[in-house]
């Protein structure tokens, strides 16, 4: 990787506060721009417009991703003076929807819930932990890095409220359930003694329970519930816990609170409700509603 190239990550870094998997992907995307263009830096404009063919094949998605990173590099190189010109314009610019996300019904998390209950009642530590892990994903809409990253003293004793370090290093404050703050006790009064791990989840070796294994334990009890695994994951409950929560009649500005949101556009996305939904509450809410159809 080139010295450029390290240099633009470093200030991702350093003045955005960019989170380990973002840093990660944009080295991936920049890596890969690297071995068609050499050094990005130097790399001439019609060079750049071929990296449209060499992408044909990609996801409109994927293609859009790695533009944005080679945009964001080439705005910093001209800033920095390494380039007089910004090629920017050559790179394609595919417009694709962003695809909703996957919902789990109430009665899939119901059943959910109930088997991790069913199984935790044995007292077994690791059913513990997985009650908790759970009721946190749709009780608090937590990222599965940030639930398996927080540290034993974010548990709260009195408050209701648990505070989450999210992406970019932004910390917020987000509502513990009495049935998560039940399964969390639970789970303290039997947590393995660690010394030398300050997390609430902890594994071997001084470190946090893993993403990968919490992806793993859910597809897992997914399967004993007769649920299919392939529709289950941490975020997939984190999209139920905000949808479930439109559906009661949550704020979206509320939600994006919630979920840690920059953006309220993102936040948007989960307001996909059902059009019988929609006109049932046009119909009982609005103004016109109260009015007499003769009126």
């Amino acid at each position: 990787m080139s010295a450029a190239t390290q240099a633009f990550l470093d200030m991702l870094a350093a003045e955005r506060g960019a989170a380990v998997n973002t840093l990660a992907a944009y080295r991936r995307d920049l890596a890969g721009a690297e071995e068609a263009l050499g050094d990005l830096a130097k790399a001439p404009r019609a060079k750049v417009a071929k990296l449209a063919g060499e992408w044909g094949a990609l996801a409109p998605s994927t293609v859009a991703r790695k533009a944005s990173a080679l945009r964001q590099f080439f705005g910093f190189a001209v800033d920095e003076g390494w380039r007089e010109d910004d090629p920017s314009n050559a790179l394609p610019n595919p417009q694709s929807r962003r695809p909703l996300p996957k919902v789990l019904s109430h009665d899939a998390v119901e059943r959910l819930l109930n088997r991790a209950e069913l199984e935790a009642s044995s007292g077994k530590p690791a059913s513990v932990r997985q009650l908790a892990l759970l009721e946190m994903l749709y009780g608090s809409g937590l990222r599965a890095t940030e639930l398996v990253s927080l540290p034993l003293s974010a548990v709260p004793r009195d408050a209701p409220l648990i505070t989450v370090i999210g992406k970019g290093g932004q910390a917020r404050m987000v509502p513990v359930s009495d049935r998560a703050r039940t399964a969390l006790a639970d789970w303290i009064a039997i947590r393995p003694q660690a010394p030398q791990s300050r997390h609430l989840f902890p594994s071997r070796g001084g470190k946090h329970l893993s993403r990968v294994r919490l992806f793993q334990m859910l597809k897992e009890l997914a399967a004993r519930t007769d649920l299919d695994p392939t529709g289950i994951s941490p975020h997939v409950l984190r999209h139920a816990f905000a949808t479930h929560l439109l559906e009661g009649g949550a704020d979206l500005r509320v939600l994006q609170t919630l979920l840690g949101h920059a953006d309220i556009a993102t936040t948007q996305i989960y307001t996909h409700v059902d059009a019988a939904r929609l006109v049932q509450l046009v119909n009982s809410r609005h103004p016109l509603a109260t009015r007499r159809a003769s009126d």
